[in-house]
């Protein structure tokens, strides 16, 4: 097993940390792969309802290693960077019917960024910082930055923040509606754990169809994701989490879901 990812689960949350603090949780190959394979992982393992993606040390990440790509011996190329790496990666984060937090611990940066962004609830450390940073070494915003960061904060916006690669604040990005909340340092271990757990007794198959949802009408036109809505409403009514949560409801107490 890899040692850049360090995974550990408990009480039907797994927490995944990227793990080469020394550069800054900057992503090489083998840390590329080794992510997808451990969301391979957390997806099919039903013990698994909500999923917390962080880092160790002072970043969460700050994006591709630009010591590999420099690297005349270990230099994948751009190409098997985006194909293997980082558009698998966003497209797991975005398929996987769990929800996903993404604890943005410190700095994230590019490619770092934008994983972040593609997560469904990120949480940010008011010392976090997040920079689109691809225009200062010459290169175009990749990981889905392109189509997340507008629809998230307006096109104009996200178009400034891209082409400026203006660092923006936990606190900033908050306003901006990039993320959901921005917490103290000291508190920051104690609100992820407390939103992962309450997502993982949430009703997870419901979650999950949110999500396919939301990942829809991306595309779709109000008919097309009334059709969905209406389909995947049937689908829910008939989970055994429904049928928890109307009896919970009818007899005022809390329900107890199993993802079912």
């Amino acid at each position: 097993m890899s040692t850049t990812l360090q995974t550990e689960i408990s009480n039907h949350v797994a927490t995944i940390r990227l793990n080469r603090p020394e550069v800054f949780n900057s992503f090489n190959r083998e840390m590329a792969l080794a992510l997808q394979t451990i969301l391979d992982d957390m997806e099919k393992n039903d013990a698994v309802r909500a999923i917390v993606l962080t880092g160790n040390g002072k970043a969460f990440c700050a994006g591709q290693d630009l010591k590999e790509v420099t690297s005349a011996e270990q230099n994948p190329g751009f190409k098997k960077i985006l194909e293997e790496h980082y558009n698998p990666i966003i497209q797991r984060l975005r398929a996987i019917e769990k929800p996903i937090i993404a604890a943005v611990n410190g700095v994230a940066a590019g490619a770092g960024a934008n994983i972040a962004l593609a997560c469904d609830v990120v949480i940010a450390t008011e010392q976090a910082s997040f920079i689109q940073a691809f225009s200062k070494i010459g290169l175009i915003p990749d990981s889905g930055g392109t189509f997340f960061l507008p629809r998230l904060i307006g096109f104009q916006k996200a178009s400034a923040l891209m082409m400026l690669g203006d660092k923006v604040s936990a606190s900033e990005a908050e306003k901006l509606g990039m993320i959901y909340k921005v917490v103290a340092a000291e508190d920051f271990s104690e609100v992820i754990q407390n939103t992962a757990a309450q997502l993982a007794q949430m009703p997870t198959k419901a979650l999950g169809m949110t999500k396919r949802l939301l990942n829809e009408s991306m595309t779709n036109d109000m008919t097309a994701q009334l059709e969905l809505e209406g389909k995947l409403q049937i689908e829910a009514a008939q989970s055994d989490d429904y049928a928890e949560g109307v009896d919970a409801f009818v007899n005022k107490r809390k329900p107890n879901f199993k993802g079912k």
